[in-house]
């Protein structure tokens, strides 16, 4: 498992109503390689607002639609539900990702 990294998890949560959502793990390598059983992840929707803390994402992904990268709803994410492989950001998509989520946190600059 890599930052940047979509996998498709099976009924993420009570409250979603889709029986599979794609997220894309966010935590950094330390994190991921660590005795910790989960990692912070961004899910993926196929609404598109073009806010700022969006990153457009879609077929070159690995995904079926086009959507986006919600950075404005982090959740941590069993690493263990993290199996089903979808594909890899760009790295020009993970530096979107990474203004994003600087944005999404109120990190400055």
């Amino acid at each position: 498992m890599k930052r940047g990294e979509l996998y498709r998890v099976a009924h993420p949560s009570a409250r979603d109503p889709k029986r599979f959502r794609v997220f894309v793990v966010v935590s950094r390598r330390v994190v991921i390689d660590s005795r910790f059983s989960t990692v912070i992840c961004a899910p993926i929707y196929t609404a598109y607002d073009g806010l700022a803390t969006q990153v457009p994402v879609g077929p070159d992904e690995g995904l079926k639609h086009e959507s986006s990268i919600h950075c404005d709803e982090l959740v941590s994410l069993p690493k263990s539900v993290l199996t089903n492989f979808i594909g890899t950001l760009s790295p020009q998509k993970i530096k979107s990702l990474n203004q994003a989520l600087g944005i999404a946190l109120d990190i400055p600059g």
